[in-house]
């Protein structure tokens, strides 16, 4: 009895400080894999995103970069837009909507609120109402209506369903954050 808990007392100390280097083993393989891109879904970027919130202040510090850049990329290699669209299976997410969003927050001033650059476009297509415009556009185009100009009334209906789905997705999105990813808080 008293050898089972010798053995209990030092492989309780034993698994503690292993448990320290396998965190920061773990932290180090995910900013590795945020570094070389292996990680570039919205879902996993989250996982890890909330994985560094929750660590210490220099691993946060450690992860910045590598976070950053992996946001960038996961918008800019079109797994954006593909997720996007995987989410508007009925009337694909336009890409000019989000080329839109993009230039948009890269030209405002308040976008170094956040590191996190998928966040920040899908708040710029949210909060200024971009969809609804590029919506009106894509439905207005002769391609959609195999070569023939539509009437206002059909335009105006199809626009309907393409903003009814791309806010959809959008707010889909939005909810993977339970709070903004921000240095501000909001």
């Amino acid at each position: 009895m008293s050898s089972r808990s010798s053995k209990r007392s030092h492989g309780g100390h034993s698994s503690r400080g292993s448990r320290r280097s396998t965190t920061q083993q773990s932290i180090g393989q995910l900013i590795e894999s945020l570094n070389t891109h292996r990680v570039n879904t919205l879902t996993e970027l989250r996982r890890i995103e909330r994985v560094a919130a929750d660590s210490s202040e220099e691993d946060q510090l450690a992860f910045q970069g590598p976070m950053t850049s992996a946001w960038t990329y996961y918008v800019n290699s079109n797994n954006f837009l593909n997720e996007l669209r995987g989410l508007t299976r009925n009337y694909p997410f336009s890409s000019d909507a989000l080329d839109g969003a993009k230039w948009r927050v890269n030209n405002d001033p308040e976008s170094n609120r956040s590191w996190n650059y998928a966040w920040l476009i899908l708040v710029k297509i949210r909060d200024e109402a971009m969809i609804d415009a590029y919506a009106s556009v894509e439905a207005a185009k002769p391609e959609m209506w195999g070569g023939r100009m539509p009437d206002q009334e059909e335009a105006q209906q199809l626009a309907a369903c393409l903003a009814w789905e791309w806010n959809e997705a959008v707010d889909q999105m939005l909810r993977h954050w339970e709070s903004p990813p921000t240095t501000t808080g909001y």
